[in-house]
């Protein structure tokens, strides 16, 4: 199945740390800029951080996790999910929720971990234990 690439904006409040996270803590190529945002390659979709003030977290129960809301991120597979969260942590950045599964033996099993970027934006990145049970009940 081919995916066409999504197209999110967000916003951060300095823009010069969202550079750091994303292009040098996260990886993410940068695209195009301006004096107000700049767009990041988000392992192929497109994602631009806007200077603008930051919003409220709110949290929804997921697993025993209180699991911040909005949030966005990628379902990786195990090997990238793994290699991404070490280095983060070897950045120094702060988990949110640390890198651990839920759901284990269930069709949903799954690897995940929270963080925040520097705005206060929640990300998940995951990974599925069994890659086509992505939307498995």
């Amino acid at each position: 199945m081919s995916l066409s690439p999504f197209h999110l904006a967000i916003p951060v409040d300095d823009l010069a740390a969202a550079r750091v996270f994303y292009g040098d803590v996260l990886g993410c190529p940068e695209g195009r800029s301006s004096d107000s945002w700049i767009d990041f390659d988000f392992h192929g979709h497109q994602l631009v951080v806007h200077r603008a003030p930051r919003a409220a977290i709110v949290r929804n129960a997921v697993d025993g996790d209180a699991v911040p809301v909005p949030h966005f991120g990628l379902v990786l597979d195990w090997p990238a999910w793994e290699a991404l969260g070490a280095r983060i942590a070897a950045a120094g950045v702060a988990f949110e929720l640390e890198p651990h599964v839920r759901w284990a033996g269930k069709p949903g099993e799954q690897g995940t971990f929270f963080l925040f970027d520097p705005a206060g934006n929640a990300l998940e990145f995951k990974a599925m234990r069994h890659p086509g049970n992505l939307f498995a009940k």
